[in-house]
């Protein structure tokens, strides 16, 4: 019974260290950034997206909604990373009923544009398609109700002149930059009808 016992013993101290090892792994690996959120760390905190149209958590100006001229509103951005070989933007309505709802894809932008105007896209840019099914820029346009929130996302990219054959639709377009953001820069606003 003794020999028993000590055999037992062991067993147990040999799995409370493998659990030990597990467990002290797992924070570890928690406390760890995702190698896309890793990135955007190592760029710094610097890049910033901002618009002279509204500011940070206003409400988007009816003039860039479906409701209005339904054009792009202008954005301007500072501390684009050095290692930026081009820039993009996605617009993303949080709040849709559905989940995650694409306004516009804007790629191929040069690192070293730092603006872009009111319903405008610089030289060489070329833009997605987005989910109204239609390629460019399609204002908010949410249900009556709540307020939705709209993310400007501001990608810097290690990749230069994206090569993708057919218009992108945002899973085509992220599933491409997947592993090439250095850096992201966000602008949000609100709107409702």
């Amino acid at each position: 019974m003794k020999h028993m016992s000590l055999i037992g013993k062991r067993v147990v101290i040999v799995a409370f260290l493998v659990l030990a090892v597990a467990v002290a792994s797992s924070i570890l690996y928690l406390r760890q950034p995702s190698p896309e959120r890793q990135e955007i760390i190592t760029a710094g905190e610097g890049f910033i997206l901002r618009s002279p149209a509204f500011k940070e958590g206003e409400r988007i100006p009816v003039k860039f909604t479906c409701d209005g001229v339904d054009v792009s509103p202008p954005l301007e951005w500072r501390g684009i990373p050095r290692n930026a070989r081009s820039l993009a933007i996605i617009v993303e309505d949080i709040d849709a009923p559905a989940g995650i709802f694409t306004h516009w894809i804007l790629y191929n932008i040069p690192a070293n544009v730092e603006k872009i105007g009111e319903n405008a896209i610089p030289p060489n840019a070329k833009e997605g398609i987005n989910d109204f099914g239609r390629t460019g820029y399609t204002g908010p346009c949410p249900p009556s109700g709540k307020p939705h929130t709209y993310v400007f996302r501001l990608l810097a990219l290690d990749l230069e002149g994206l090569a993708i054959k057919k218009t992108p639709n945002r899973d085509t377009f992220l599933n491409t930059i997947k592993g090439h953001i250095i850096a992201e820069a966000r602008l949000t606003g609100i709107y409702s009808r």
